[in-house]
């Protein structure tokens, strides 16, 4: 089972050692390329004021989050809901740069589980084209009509569909003898064997019509792939 957790965050500017602080976090999980509806949202309050030019990228404004858990609070449960999981972002050093400032402002330990970046992925996939989250949608053609501010939480679900475009396209997450239940514990594999026949089945070939095809794959030459299967079942 492979589980990923596509997050993001807002914050009060571009510099955590300036004194820049999280004021979002949003996060959701996907279970072998399928997304699970578990999510985890939290405004958090900076304890510092937010600048015009953060409010004019994410609308949260100072009395907004004055009254919202401080990151300290929240900080476990953000951790819980990452567990050991691959964590996927775009431009993920800013976003890991802040979260990682933040635990250990709260004495945690930083992050240490595997990261992917979704601008790297997509600068190798699309060389030379615009990687910002808003042309991704546009080439691959995801609905990001409702981003008209940015948000930790709508930015992840809309990164989730690009990445699974990234990677491959939503089919990447098909598979024939595995799919994902979901419950309210989570989400898991359910694997399902197909039973083995006690006994192969008869052929229904007779010997004159067994002959005549090994007559045909003799026409076909050496690299016929009939052959191979002639040969294995020769020496069965």
């Amino acid at each position: 089972m492979t589980r990923e957790i596509v997050f993001d965050t807002e914050t009060t500017g571009l510099n955590p050692l300036g004194g820049d602080r999280v004021v979002e976090i949003g996060a959701v999980e996907l279970i072998n390329h399928i997304p699970t509806g578990r999510h985890f949202h939290q405004y958090v309050n900076p304890e510092r004021d937010v600048p015009v030019e953060a409010f004019r990228v994410h609308g949260l404004s100072e009395d907004f989050l004055r009254d919202k858990p401080r990151f300290a609070e929240v900080a476990d449960e953000m951790l819980a809901f990452f567990g050991d999981a691959v964590l996927i972002a775009h431009n993920a050093p800013f976003d890991m740069q802040f979260l990682n400032f933040e635990l250990e402002k709260s004495r945690r330990r930083p992050i240490a589980n595997t990261v992917k970046d979704t601008v790297v992925i997509a600068r190798e996939k699309h060389p030379g084209a615009r990687v910002s989250l808003d042309a991704l949608c546009k080439h691959y053609g995801i609905d990001n009509s409702k981003r008209t501010l940015h948000g930790a939480l709508l930015d992840s679900e809309i990164l989730a569909d690009v990445y699974l475009e990234l990677i491959g396209g939503r089919q990447v997450a098909l598979a024939l003898v595995e799919e994902v239940r979901i419950s309210a514990a989570g989400a898991a594999p359910v694997i399902y064997n197909a039973p083995r026949r006690p006994a192969p089945l008869p052929s229904r070939l007779d010997d004159q019509q067994l002959a005549a095809h090994l007559g045909l794959i003799r026409t076909m030459g050496e690299a016929a792939l009939w052959g191979y299967y002639r040969d294995e079942e020769a020496a069965a």
